[in-house]
């Protein structure tokens, strides 16, 4: 990748005229997108480790600010050389879903991820409804877009290889992922050497991802995400977490974003592994990371679960924890800091602990609208407030405590699982009549599903018959 530019070519690409002529601001504004933090942490600290990643074959790769901010740029020109604006995601917790947060942003698209839990239908569901112009899709999930490639061939797959196998960023090994990072670096320098001049949003309140929801009574509904709101998040969990610069676990609630604004490293993990998360813990320096309860109550219970020597500040949510796990962190020096998802809370019950309201709240954080859904958008914002559909009560003490969903939503592990989905699933066995799903407390996974059936079959044979139907 290129080294950082001088000073006066930085200079004169800004007072280059634009390639598109767009109406600028007043220099007393400067519109609000997370892009920002990494053009500047690579200007202020070009050499700082900003990505640190094992790959599957043991590689471990590191990337400065600098080599950071080139490949996302190159991802930003390669989206605008193609005119790819909304680009779909499926990949883990890699560089490869790290780098295209900023490039697709940059680039004038929108992020649109899926999870790689989903079945094939949903996740070809959401890149059809969301209209995405390509997806960047690691390779060990590349089977999951049969059902999407199939109805629309024409849409390209950018394919990540060296998250899983190697790191090869040029030469004859290089691998589609890096290739498209070369090819808009390329464009760039065809074009005039623009750098980052370009590739900042000049529409704060324009849409940056649409992240779905997870379906429970209908089809997923599409979350617009404004640039503003993303920026103003990222610096609320700068605070709310106690980030400074330091060493942090990437990916999760914004924090991408945070992480850069401080010009931390970002450790990227495949997948959830307690003896590396441990040997890291221990041996990285990490001050900082994300985790549901779940992943914390089979981290505290690992074999490898020692008391470290320096504070680690671990932001928790996805769902209500119990007291005694943080306890149970607290005696290992993992400083749990519990936050709610959505924020600028507006709670008017009795603080008495037993009065059940819903959360509503309003912000700069917030959610814009669902994505092609004025319905849902009006029924969302009733009253000029966004319902969460989260039910709680309020203390006397000024803490929140959230009790449930008012939809049916399980959230097991950190996961969301629909009571419908499962429900639907059940009663297409010919000898189940009717099927009602609740969630049950459970020690390691906070909750879990529980079925109630009307039916004539045996336990055995539901069971059975359970685990060879597609997963709900």
């Amino acid at each position: 990748m290129s080294g950082p530019p001088s000073r006066i070519r930085s200079i004169v690409g800004h007072l280059r005229p634009q390639t598109q002529c767009q109406p600028q601001p007043p220099p007393h504004i400067h519109h609000l997108s997370p892009t920002f933090f990494l053009e500047r942490a690579a200007a202020v600290e070009s050499n700082a480790d900003a990505i640190f990643h094992i790959t599957t074959n043991g590689v471990a790769v590191r990337r400065s600010y600098q080599s950071f901010a080139d490949r996302a740029r190159g991802l930003a020109y390669y989206f605008k050389k193609y005119n790819l604006t909304p680009i779909g995601i499926l990949a883990p917790n890699t560089p490869a879903f790290l780098e295209p947060v900023y490039g697709i942003v940059a680039g004038g698209g929108v992020i649109v991820p899926a999870n790689y839990r989903l079945q094939e239908d949903d996740i070809a569901y959401i890149f059809e409804f969301a209209e995405v112009d390509c997806i960047i899709v690691d390779k060990e999930f590349e089977n999951l877009l049969g059902a999407f490639t199939r109805k629309h061939p024409q849409v390209p797959l950018i394919v990540d290889l060296a998250s899983r196998d190697t790191d090869a960023t040029d030469g004859p090994t290089c691998e589609p992922f890096n290739q498209a990072i070369l090819e808009g670096l390329a464009y760039d320098t065809e074009q005039g050497s623009y750098a980052w001049a370009t590739l900042q949003s000049n529409t704060e309140d324009g849409m940056l991802a649409i992240p779905f929801t997870s379906g429970t009574t209908s089809r997923p509904k599409g979350v617009v995400y404004t640039h503003r709101g993303a920026y103003l998040a990222a610096v609320g969990n700068i605070i709310e977490s106690g980030l400074n610069h330091g060493r942090f676990h990437a990916m999760g609630w914004t924090f991408p974003w945070s992480v850069v604004a401080v010009r931390g490293l970002n450790v990227c993990l495949r997948k959830i592994d307690y003896p590396l998360i441990w040997k890291l813990l221990k041996e990285e320096g990490i001050t900082h990371f994300n985790a549901a309860p779940t992943v914390n109550t089979l981290l505290v219970a690992a074999k490898e679960a020692i008391k470290l020597p320096h504070l680690v500040q671990v932001t928790v949510t996805a769902s209500p924890p119990e007291g005694h796990l943080f306890e149970q962190m607290a005696n290992l020096n993992l400083m749990p800091v519990h936050v709610y998802g959505m924020t600028g809370i507006l709670i008017d019950v009795a603080k008495d602990g037993q009065e059940i309201g819903e959360i509503i709240f309003s912000g700069n954080s917030s959610a814009k609208e669902y994505y092609k859904d004025a319905e849902a958008t009006q029924k969302l914002f009733a009253g000029g407030a966004l319902h969460s559909g989260d039910l709680a009560v309020w203390h006397p003490g000024g803490s929140a405590q959230i009790l449930d969903r008012a939809k049916d939503i399980i959230i097991s592990g950190g996961e969301n699982i629909s009571s419908v989905a499962l429900e639907s699933m059940l009663v297409q066995h010919p000898d189940i009549l009717e099927a009602g799903v609740v969630p049950i407390p459970d020690y390691y996974w906070g909750e879990r599903s529980k079925a109630y059936i009307t039916g004539k079959i045996k336990k055995t044979d539901l069971w059975n018959w359970a685990k060879k139907a597609p997963k709900a």
